[in-house]
């Protein structure tokens, strides 16, 4: 049962999210019991398994009465050990007998693929993936980068800009909630409206699929590694961060939480990268109107963001502060009478809606501050909503809404070429002209260097889109490529998120799987190297 409500949230069967989630059992459990119906659940798996027990003993306890004989037993052991050999052999050619991940998903068994996530959280690259020779593949990455080595110096041409920034990844936010992608249901009123005065980056993928892979991104600029996220692995402080090139400027470096931080280690990772924290410790119950076992609501948490940029302005010195918020999440509850949708509907709509209407009340109270007019504010969500299809990484299930808003300093444009998750931060210090010393692998898209390329993955499945290309490296150094193609749609081609993917059993693009290759053994070989420390 409970693998069928997995499932339908994850798109597969369990995995490590399974394993990690068994960590944080306050949130999970909590938001089991909120977004569940539980307790009709368990009552008819309770009443369906008495009925059975009690179906089995009344038609069985005569027979036990009398005890199989040594034949009888013999020919039930070899039975037994018969069919268990057979399925060891049968059950694995099952699993990736289909090129359909959904087909995949259901043979696997769920057990089977939660022991594997178990000893499987890191993945060592080397052992699990194809590669090149290392000197090879370092060398072919500084070359994208045109560097000679992962430490350079960016150089601007202008005199630098300091202005206040404010960083707002948003939970779960798919590019397909906005109008601008299609959607009808008009569930982002405000942030479509902002689109349209921002710097929009039309085409810019997550590169991955949870919220710590969302804000290593965003944080650490480099593309997702095998395994959990850096975020979550012990060895994630002391390194070189967007924090550490805001403090390097003299800047105040704040996260800022709705939630418990400690969840998904995120206390850990930020307070450990020189990142001080507001999260729901920092609250009186005075100034929390509603929470569910997520955190604070939206609104509560973008009023505390006010009263702290408020106090940081009147230190003197600039300040950049990162929001992540919460309430786009299961269960999707929010106070009543906010939205046309009842928190009670518990809706996916009204989640993205809720936290909408949350960021335009930021933004209200925002205006009147004296720090507004002097502030850049970047709008980038974390991941999609779900990651599920027919494919290891269905394209549509990574596109992200991703916005640089400041009114008489950024002038509204669309910027159609691809990007990265990992982009935004760098293109935001080109715009602010800042002169540093770069660790990142993400790289400022108006450059006269730049590439289009994008990184996206799974925790197994790492993929690389370039050139109407997807290819895709996994365990057991397996390598898939596929040909995308738009599909037809009614919207324009730059805000079309659907695609074909078209799977090439013959005649691949060999260097783009050599540069695929290459990128996320590079950046393996760079983070067990420490050289993105700082």
């Amino acid at each position: 049962v409970s693998e069928y409500f997995f499932y339908n949230e994850f798109g597969v069967r369990y995995n490590f999210i399974a394993v990690d989630y068994l960590i944080y059992t306050n949130e999970v459990i909590g938001n089991i019991l909120e977004s569940y119906p539980i307790i009709p659940l368990f009552s008819a798996i309770i009443g369906i398994t008495l009925g059975l027990t009690w179906w089995v003993f009344k038609n069985t306890k005569e027979e036990l009465k009398a005890l199989p004989n040594l034949m009888k037993k013999g020919i039930l052991i070899v039975s037994y050990v018969t069919a268990f050999g057979i399925s060891l052999f049968v059950l694995p050619k099952f699993n990736s007998a289909s090129p359909d991940a959904f087909q995949r998903e259901i043979a696997a068994n769920g057990l089977v693929k939660f022991y594997d996530a178990f000893t499987n959280k890191v993945l060592d690259f080397d052992t699990f993936y194809p590669t090149l020779p290392q000197k090879d593949a370092v060398k072919e990455e500084l070359g994208r980068l045109q560097a000679n080595n992962i430490s350079r110096m960016i150089t601007a041409e202008g005199p630098e800009i300091k202005k206040n920034v404010v960083l707002i990844s948003i939970e779960s936010m798919s590019a397909e909630f906005m109008s601008a992608y299609g959607n009808k249901d008009k569930i982002t009123p405000f942030l479509d409206s902002l689109a349209q005065q921002s710097l929009m980056f039309t085409n810019t993928y997550a590169t991955g699929n949870r919220t710590v892979r969302g804000l290593e991104a965003l944080t650490l600029c480099i593309p997702p590694t095998a395994g959990e996220s850096i975020v979550k692995r012990e060895d994630n402080k002391n390194k070189f961060t967007t924090g550490s090139v805001f403090k390097s400027k003299g800047y105040q470096v704040k996260y800022l939480y709705g939630g418990y931080s400690y969840f998904d280690n995120m206390k850990d990772f930020f307070g450990g990268n020189g990142y001080e924290i507001v999260d729901r410790d920092y609250f009186k119950p005075s100034e929390i109107t509603f929470a569910n076992v997520w955190g604070v609501s939206d609104e509560d948490m973008a009023k505390k963001a006010i009263e702290t940029m408020n106090r940081d302005s009147k230190t003197g010195k600039p300040f950049f502060h990162h929001w992540m918020t919460v309430s786009n999440h299961r269960p999707f509850t929010y106070p009543d009478g906010r939205i046309d949708i009842p928190g009670t509907a518990k809706s996916r709509n009204g989640g993205v809606k809720y936290t909408d209407y949350s960021i335009k009340k930021f933004f209200e109270m925002a205006k009147k501050q004296d720090w507004y007019a002097n502030t850049v504010f970047v709008i980038v969500s974390d991941h999609c909503a779900s990651s599920a299809g027919k494919t290891e990484l269905p394209l549509h299930n990574y596109r992200i809404p991703a916005l640089i808003f400041a009114p008489d300093f950024i002038k509204p444009q669309k910027f159609a070429p691809l990007i990265s998750q990992i982009d935004v931060m760098p293109t935001l210090f080109g715009l602010l002209n800042f002169s540093y010393q770069t660790q990142f692998i993400g790289q400022d898209v108006f450059s006269k260097n730049y590439v289009p390329r994008a990184y996206i993955a799974t925790y197994q499945d790492l993929g690389y889109i370039k050139d109407e290309y997807l290819t895709i490296i996994s365990p057991t150094k397996n390598i898939k490529q596929y040909q995308i193609r738009q599909k037809p749609a009614e919207i324009s081609p730059e805000f079309n998120i659907f695609y074909n993917e078209n799977f090439i059993k013959e005649n691949r693009n060999q260097a783009l799987i050599n540069e695929t290759i290459s990128t996320y053994q590079a950046t393996s070989y760079w983070v067990k190297e420490k050289k993105f420390d700082k």
